[in-house]
């Protein structure tokens, strides 16, 4: 009785071990990243890093009045790989829904109800109810 108690109890220790192993790794980069931060002059933490002070500028709010707006930056919207793999799946499979879609596409469903009314609106599908098709070209 002793011995099972005993193996059972050194069972436990050993599961604890185990258990807490990760946490004391984690427990000694926290520390060796304090120290390193010890080392490091006042000045120098004071000011922020380059990429924080990019994201810290300001937006530019909407054009004044009477300047004309600017252009879009990048590629057009829908017109990129994705774009053309919904218009391909829509052709393949005329009346698809934007959850089967997203599905045969391995992507989310929020980027496709971004994604289609722009090809929409580039009258390259249309929506039907609550599917999709190809627009015919003349």
């Amino acid at each position: 009785m002793p011995a099972d108690f005993l193996d059972q109890k050194k069972d436990e220790i050993g599961a604890r071990i185990r258990e807490l192993k990760p946490l004391v790794a984690e427990y000694e980069r926290l520390e060796a990243a304090a120290r390193a931060l010890d080392g490091i002059p006042a000045a120098a933490r004071q000011q922020p890093a380059p990429a924080m002070r990019a994201a810290a500028r300001p937006v530019p709010s909407s054009p004044s009045p009477g300047t004309p707006p600017r252009a879009r930056r990048g590629r057009p919207k829908g017109s990129g790989r994705r774009g053309a793999q919904a218009l391909e799946m829509i052709t393949a499979h005329p009346g698809i829904t934007i959850p089967e879609l997203a599905q045969e596409m391995g992507i989310k469903q929020n980027y496709l109800y971004r994604l289609l009314p722009t090809l929409a609106q580039d009258r390259r599908v249309r929506k039907d109810d609550r599917g999709w098709h190809p627009v015919q070209s003349a």
